[in-house]
Formats: structure tokens, C-alpha cells, sequence
């Protein structure tokens, strides 16, 4: 018999614990845990709600067309490209709508483990801590994918079956085809998404302050509200720029002809900041707290 053949089945000599076996890298945490995000019901009614604005929008428009000067741009222009049902609801729920289901997400994610008693155990397993908030982050990130896309392609389908396509007229004037339109359509979701990550990354932080989920998912949420408010005071200019939510709406340099580079860069360079420092605080906090529950 050979010495491989003496060895267990763990690959290791006997007598050396299990736990000291080096670890391959998997994807059945991070599986694990969007399952547990898109598994729960309460998710799945937030969807719901995220898809029922541009269905809502839709049917509105339809009913009573919308004259020129009522509403923003994008409601003005659904009836003549369906697409723009899409990036109106997007319009009329970034505000609150899509924080508050990111914020939800992002304020269980530690919180959440600790009031049910279950981070105690998932960190024997044992589970890295950095391993653990990345993972969290990275669920965070794709849920904040999905609900943008969810409004986005919902928007869309009802918007084309109740007003068409065809070519896409951008905000400079020109028209773009319909392929390019929903090229420009996924950057908007690509680009709100980072700006909704970044969101996310500060919930994470707040999510290891607290052992509850639903203060946690309030104090993002007001964040969210209270940085929209500061942003529309004219006297505090000063600040608008370092503002979490300032360049939100800046998509909207993706609908020119050319695409507007100059907002969308200090865009995704302030969402990348805000991201990276929020999880260095959050590593920071959750890597030396005393995990009792």
C-alpha cells in the first residue's frame, strides 16, 4: 500500500484536524447566500412593488397622453419610444424606491445574522470575517443588478407593446437605432447600480453598528433622503459634490449623442470612494467585534 493510499479521505495525515486542510476557493457561499436573499417572500413582494411603477406609468400615459412641458423629459417622450417607460420609472424610483429595497438588503446583512443568532455559528464553520462582508457586499451588488434591471425590462416590454419602438431619440436630438437604445438602456442600469453598490457599502458599515436589521435599513434609507435634500439646497453648493446621491441622475449624459463622459466619471469615481471606504469601516468595525450572538 502506497502512502497516498494510507491517507483519509480529508487528504491529510491522521491525527492533523480536518480545519487545517487548505480551502479551494467556491462559489457555495456566495450561492448560498443569494438564495437566501431571493428566496424570501418579502423580497419578492418588494419586486413586485419595483415592478408595478412602470406598469402603473404605462397605463397612465396611455390613458392621458402627456402634454409638452408635463413631467420630466423621459414622461414627455414614452410615447414615442416605448424605452422611455423604462428610464422614466427609473426616473421616479431612485429616489426612494430603490434605496429603500438596497437599504433593506443591505441593513440585514450583518444585523440581520446577529438578531436571528445565526452569525455566531456561521463564523465557526469556520467562515473568514473578510470572506464574509465580501460576499455579503458582492449579494448586495447583484440584488441591486436585479432590481434595476427588474424595472428596467418591465418597462420596457409594457412600454414597446403599448407605444412601439423604433429609433430612440437621445436627449441631444439625434436618433440613435433601436439596438443602440437598449445598449444605452443597460449602461443606465450598469451605472446605477454602481451608484446603488456604493449605497450598499454603507449599509454594510451601518449593518455591523446594530443587532437590528430594521433600524439599520431606516438609518440608510434616511441617509438616502436626507443627502437628496441636502443636494437640492442651493446654499449648500459647497458640499453637493461630495453628496452620496449628487450624481444619481447623471445617467442622463448616456442619453446623448455623444454620451456625456464628464458627470458620469465623478459619478462612478464617487460611488467607487464611497464604496471602498464604507467597507474598509466595515471591515474595520466587524473584524475586531466580540461576536456573541
Amino acid at each position: 500500500m502506497s502512502v497516498a493510499d494510507s491517507l483519509p479521505a480529508t487528504g491529510l495525515p491522521i491525527g492533523v484536524p480536518a480545519a487545517l486542510a487548505p480551502r479551494r476557493f467556491g462559489t457555495r457561499f456566495f450561492r448560498s447566500e443569494l438564495w437566501l436573499i431571493f428566496g424570501r417572500r418579502r423580497n419578492w413582494a418588494g419586486g413586485l412593488v419595483l415592478a408595478s411603477v412602470p406598469i402603473i406609468l404605462a397605463i397612465a400615459v396611455k390613458v392621458s397622453e402627456p402634454q409638452p412641458g408635463d413631467g420630466p423629459d423621459f414622461i414627455s417622450q414614452i410615447t414615442g419610444n416605448g424605452l422611455f417607460v423604462a428610464l422614466a420609472a427609473l426616473v421616479l424610483e431612485l429616489p426612494l424606491f430603490l434605496p429603500l429595497a438596497v437599504g433593506a438588503i443591505a441593513g440585514d446583512a450583518v444585523a440581520g445574522e446577529a438578531n436571528l443568532g445565526t452569525l455566531r455559528y456561521l463564523l465557526a464553520v469556520p467562515v473568514h470575517r473578510t470572506r464574509l462582508l465580501l460576499v455579503k457586499f458582492g449579494a448586495i451588488t447583484v440584488f441591486a443588478f436585479t432590481a434595476v434591471a427588474l424595472v428596467a425590462v418591465v418597462g420596457s416590454v409594457i412600454g414597446l407593446v403599448l407605444f412601439g419602438g423604433g429609433p430612440l431619440t437621445t436627449l441631444s436630438g439625434s436618433q440613435l437605432p433601436f439596438a443602440e437604445g437598449l445598449w444605452r438602456l443597460l449602461l443606465v442600469c450598469l451605472y446605477m447600480t454602481a451608484c446603488l453598490a456604493a449605497l450598499g457599502a454603507i449599509g454594510m458599515f451601518v449593518s455591523t453598528l446594530t443587532e437590528q436589521p430594521i433600524g439599520a435599513t431606516i438609518a440608510i434609507v434616511m441617509l438616502a433622503i436626507v443627502s437628496q435634500i441636502l443636494d437640492s439646497i442651493p446654499q449648500l453648493s459647497a458640499i453637493h459634490e461630495y453628496l452620496p446621491t449628487h450624481y444619481w441622475l447623471a445617467f442622463g449624459d448616456l442619453l446623448r449623442d455623444p454620451i456625456a463622459t464628464g458627470q458620469i466619471g465623478n459619478g462612478l469615481g464617487l460611488a467607487w470612494t464611497y464604496t471602498v471606504v464604507f467597507l474598509a469601516a466595515a471591515w474595520a468595525r466587524f473584524a475586531s467585534r466580540d461576536v456573541s450572538s
